[in-house]
């Protein structure tokens, strides 16, 4: 499926990110892997990088754009336990910063698949600010959390709304290359920040868990990011897929009525 294609994933070394590398290189693709930890599973060539480092992501971009990527799967992320300035920066700032400055380098027909999460509900309430972070950089992130009241209690739920945004806002920017991009939403899963999601989620997660059957695990997630970076889904443009157990049905669902 994704034979000869070359694909970047970041947050390769655990969690979803590592089985998506796993897959990857099932399908047939070369996979590069980036992240701050060494890769748990086989890939083809390695970016050690510290996302909060502003001038190494730039000399990691340099590096990966010889490399002309048919994909770029957008998996490394923190858990909200960590300062606000840290989420913001790994989550947002760093993935989009990552993404634009590749983006012209990629091949045409490209894929890029941002992770976001069922925590991204709710964007539409927060365009202001979610276009306030439009050109932030790693230097002005501290600046824009006082600005705006970016909390530990709500900075994961704003990077990922503002990242739901971000994908639905460039559904057709890079059309006429045929690059496209599109989104992932999953609920809880079973990751080394699923206890740390849960620890700051409090009460609200604890709801969740009670209606879902179970947790997700990397593997219900990763299938939907492969399909997404192949040519299978080339019809797709700016979607976020929910891979939440139904979650985010359940809610639509009672939030309007429906039983």
């Amino acid at each position: 499926m994704l034979h000869d294609k070359t694909i970047i994933v970041t947050g390769a070394a655990s969690g979803i990110g590592a089985e998506t590398a796993r897959q990857l290189k099932a399908a047939g693709a070369r996979v590069i892997a980036v992240d701050r930890n060494e890769p748990a599973a086989e890939v083809d060539a390695f970016d050690k990088i510290d996302l909060t480092d502003e001038a190494a992501l730039d000399a990691v971009i340099e590096d990966l754009r010889k490399v002309k990527a048919d994909g770029l799967a957008n998996i490394a992320g923190v858990p909200p336990t960590l300062p606000p300035e840290v989420v913001v920066t790994v989550n947002l700032v760093a993935l989009k910063r990552l993404t634009l400055g590749l983006v012209d380098s990629l091949a045409d027909n490209a894929s890029i698949v941002n992770l976001a999460s069922l925590a991204g509900i709710g964007w539409e309430g927060e365009v202001a600010k979610i276009k306030a972070a439009d050109s932030l950089t790693h230097a002005g992130v501290a600046d824009f959390c006082a600005r705006n009241g970016v909390t530990a209690e709500n900075s994961y739920f704003f990077t990922k709304q503002a990242v739901v945004a971000w994908t639905l806002e460039n559904r057709w920017t890079w059309r006429g290359r045929g690059i496209r991009m599109n989104a992932v939403s999953p609920g809880p899963v079973e990751t080394p920040i699923l206890k740390d999601f849960l620890e700051t989620l409090g009460e609200r997660a604890e709801e969740d868990m009670k209606v879902m059957d179970r947790p997700g695990t990397p593997a219900d997630i990763a299938p939907v990011v492969v399909f997404l970076l192949s040519r299978g889904s080339g019809w797709l443009r700016g979607v976020n897929i929910a891979a939440d157990g139904g979650m985010r049905s359940h809610i639509d669902a009672t939030s309007n009525g429906l039983v």
